[in-house]
This record gives C-alpha cells, structure tokens and sequence, in this order.
C-alpha cells in the first residue's frame, strides 16, 4: 500500500493555513470559478491573495490530492462509453479523450495534441492501467478509434473478447457528460501550458466522480458530512 507523508508536512513552510489552500483547490476545481473570482471571495473573508499563489496551489497539490482520494474510489462498470472532444490550450485545439461507464461514471480521461490511432491507445492503456479492463467499448464513427481497439486486441493488449460497438444513443451519455467538464474549464479563459492542462482536469474529474458518488464516502464521515469535512478526511494520511 502507498505510504503518504502527514498531512502537516505536505504543508509544511506554506505561509497560509493548509485549510486555506484546501478550501481554495477544492473550489476551483469544482465550481465555475476564476483564479480572480476567488481572488476577490478570499479577499471578502479577509485573505489577500493573487491569483498566481493559487495557480501555484492547484498545480503543486493536485496531484497529491488525487492519489489521496484515489484510497476511497469505488470500482467503475466494464461497459465504456468512448469519445474524445476539444478544449484550448495556448490558442490551439488539442483533444480529451474521456470514457464512462453505462452507470455514467468517469472511469478516466487523456488530453493529446493529436487526434489519431496512437492517441486513442494511449488513453485506451491508461484507462485500463488505472480502472479495470473493459467488457465492452462504444465508440463512435470515428475510424482512428476502431482501428485503436481492433489493433491493440490483435497485440494481445486488450482480449478479444471485449466487445465493440458503435452507438450514437448509447454514445450521448459521454457526449453530455463533456459538458461537466467544459463548462468548468470555459471561466479559465483557457490555458497556457500542456503539463498545467492535464493537471487541472484531472482535479476537474476528481470533483465530478466526488460528485457522482464515486468515492467511498461513508468512511470519511458519510452523508452528514459537508464537502469540506470530506476533503479533510480523505487527504489525511
């Protein structure tokens, strides 16, 4: 089992309060907030800030967070629904790969500077290195995917078993579940910095699976319990 520091040491030497960090990513990621607009809520509660600490903030812990959380994740169905959509990164269209189960929950994504057979593998071997091999794929009419799948079972890396299928209806359930993610990644007006990309969302999808109940919860104070006391719970070592 991964061992994790103590919690007061992750923050240790940080001129704010762990909370405030915590309250500060855990927003962000979950709200469609700016860097500025919660520049101005902490100022509100007595707390200068700028909007590069945050920055500094979410890209530094995000990655520590996720691993922490990961402790409580629930395991995600075998049937996967595929599709790839597109935000900016420094003024250029790059693509996220996401897939989710026919339950609608996220079981992962991949952000590629291309879309084409290479990419749909790598996120296909990722998907399965961090969830669970799949028992059925719905893609859409897009070649490159079909290929992806086809060639990787000819490899031996997915079993051929695994049944495909393309669905527009069955489909839909990825294609709205987008929306999540870019309606909160729409306020960042975008972003500078490939590796910044690919952290951000990953917090981004670690507040929607919290929010779709994909997480162990009642070992972190269940129900009652208000989403800050969660994350408190789940980050403590």
């Amino acid at each position: 089992m991964q061992r994790f520091v103590a919690i007061e040491d992750l923050f240790k030497g940080r001129h704010f309060d762990r909370q405030i960090i915590v309250l500060c990513v855990s927003w962000y990621t979950s709200f469609k907030l700016s860097l500025r607009d919660l520049v101005i809520m902490m100022a509100d509660r007595g707390i200068p800030l700028s909007h590069t600490t945050i920055l500094r903030w979410v890209q530094r812990y995000l990655p520590e967070f996720e691993k922490r959380w990961w402790r409580y994740a629930r395991p995600v169905g075998g049937s996967w629904r595929m599709d790839e959509t597109y935000i900016k990164v420094h003024g250029q269209w790059v693509y996220l790969y996401r897939a989710v189960d026919k339950g609608g929950h996220t079981v992962d994504f991949f952000l590629s500077r291309n879309r084409d057979v290479n990419a749909a593998k790598s996120f296909l071997r990722s998907a399965m290195k961090n969830t669970r091999v799949p028992t059925k794929i719905t893609l859409d009419a897009y070649a490159a995917s079909h290929r992806a799948v086809r060639e990787m079972k000819e490899d031996g890396e997915l079993p051929c078993r695994v049944k495909v299928r393309s669905s527009q209806y069955l489909n839909n359930l990825v294609e709205q579940d987008h929306r999540r993610v870019k309606q909160r990644v729409r306020p960042m007006l975008g972003f500078k910095r490939f590796d910044n990309a690919v952290i951000t969302i990953s917090g981004i999808e670690l507040a929607e699976k919290i929010k779709k109940g994909q997480f162990m919860t009642g070992k972190l104070g269940g129900c009652y319990a208000t989403m800050t006391e969660l994350w408190n719970a789940a980050l403590v070592a």
